[in-house]
């Protein structure tokens, strides 16, 4: 094959990824745009209940009255902060307690049912207890987003670690090479799949634990508005501090997406 029909031909293909990746964009377009049409007629013809459900125009409303009286940015910039302070901290504290498990094989064995048990344990029982250690306030939001990602990211990391072929540990030992080395040159490179994963996990789950937080404890943030719209029987207001949550928590998980990109093309 000449060089000249590769390249063609490696066009052609350029043209049609492109084409795809285009008509896959606008195809979720059209859709999200489908079902908010849908939403608004069906409340509109009371299909529906409008007050149960709400619909989009109520929300955009709603949405445009707290932004009038700059309520709404106060309380956005409140629930990014103890998010992204949860996951940040759950994210090095999970990883840096799972690289001591790989390091020491006897306390992985003693801690290894401790971990099992936090993991199964319900995070929002231990909501009151938290609430007396750590304060009435923001504090307590975030040990509680910790300590809901810090365990999964435990566990999930450390059985990166241990999936490492073994035979290339032994190699490197054969070479002269320490346990740090050995971490440093080959566990942590080949763990970048498992430590991505765990930051996408953690993106959920940072949100999930600040929301529960500021459900038993906040006085503002996202968590709040939802809580005091149910509590008055607003749900307009409910809706919107979802439709953010969820605005927010998709582009924390593209930021993680494109940290994951900019990682493979080094390794």
């Amino acid at each position: 094959m000449s060089e000249k029909n590769y390249s063609r031909e490696h066009e052609i293909y350029l043209k049609k990824s492109r084409n795809s990746t285009i008509l896959l964009f606008l195809s979720r377009i059209l859709l999200l745009v489908f079902l908010i049409i849908l939403w608004e007629i069906a409340a509109k013809k009371h299909w529906i209940d409008p007050f149960l459900t709400s619909s989009p125009t109520r929300i955009l409303n709603t949405f445009v009255s707290f932004c009038a009286s700059n309520m709404l940015l106060k309380h956005i910039l409140v629930t990014c902060y103890e998010t992204i302070v949860g996951f940040t901290l759950g994210t090095i504290l999970g990883t840096f307690i799972a690289t001591l498990l790989w390091w020491s094989d006897f306390a992985y064995k003693v801690l290894d049912p401790y971990l099992v048990v936090l993991n199964a344990l319900p995070k929002v029982a231990l909501g009151p207890i938290i609430i007396f250690w750590a304060g009435n306030g923001t504090s307590a939001i975030i040990v509680i987003a910790l300590l809901i990602s810090i365990i999964v990211t435990v566990i999930s990391i450390l059985a990166g670690f241990k999936e490492v072929n073994e035979d290339k540990i032994k190699l490197l030992t054969t070479f002269g090479a320490d346990k740090l080395q050995i971490l440093i040159h080959l566990i942590f490179p080949a763990s970048i799949p498992t430590f991505i994963s765990a930051l996408k996990i953690n993106v959920g789950l940072s949100w999930v634990g600040v929301i529960m937080g500021e459900f038993l404890v906040a006085k503002e943030g996202l968590g709040f508005l939802i809580v005091y719209g149910g509590q008055i029987a607003q749900l307009d207001m409910v809706m919107m501090s979802i439709i953010i949550l969820s605005i927010l928590a998709f582009l924390m998980y593209i930021g993680v997406a494109k940290f994951e990109k900019s990682i493979a093309k080094k390794y």
